[in-house]
């Protein structure tokens, strides 16, 4: 039980470090520049934000939480604006406010319930583990794409001292 606790507080730290993240790089940015396509092969950061809304809604809400699955991944892409950055960041905000609140309660059999996810059969861990990665992969898409259009550094460790040794 005690590994069970320290792996649902350590992944609910790190889904709750990208919010900020996100935040930040909204507010850098343009209302346009957050439905801007750089190209056919890269996503704007609005749809990004969709669709990481949509991945942790079918894996954590839908899956571990026990909401329908209505997911429709093709429209998170295919989308190409109508919700301003503030309407992005509410929706994030609230699909990671359930998503945390879910994972809270999960219990060791939760943990270790196989359950098919998008084709792919995980246990609640490896829901967990994949919406971590996911959410941490995106947040480092939007960081980047932030970045390009900003060419400054985000801060995101500032403050912080990275050349650290371990002990």
């Amino acid at each position: 039980m005690i590994i069970s606790r320290e792996f649902i507080e350590k992944s609910i730290y790190y889904i709750e470090l990208n919010t900020p993240r996100i935040e930040k790089c909204l507010a850098d940015l343009t209302e346009v520049e957050v439905w801007n396509q750089p190209n056919e092969s890269t996503n704007s950061i609005g749809n990004l934000i969709l669709h990481l809304c949509g991945n942790i809604t079918q894996y954590i809400l839908s899956s571990i939480g026990g909401l329908s699955d209505h997911r429709e991944r093709d429209k998170e892409f295919s989308i190409k604006g109508g919700l301003s950055k503030a309407e992005l960041l509410q929706k994030l905000q609230h699909t990671i406010s359930s998503a945390v609140s879910v994972i809270k309660n999960c219990d060791e059999d939760s943990l270790v319930e196989i359950r098919s996810v998008q084709g792919f059969n995980l246990s609640g861990i490896g829901i967990i583990v994949h919406v971590t990665e996911h959410y941490s992969y995106h947040t480092g898409q939007i960081a980047l794409l932030t970045k390009m259009l900003r060419n400054k550094d985000l801060g995101f460790y500032a403050g912080r001292d990275l050349n650290v040794h371990n002990r």
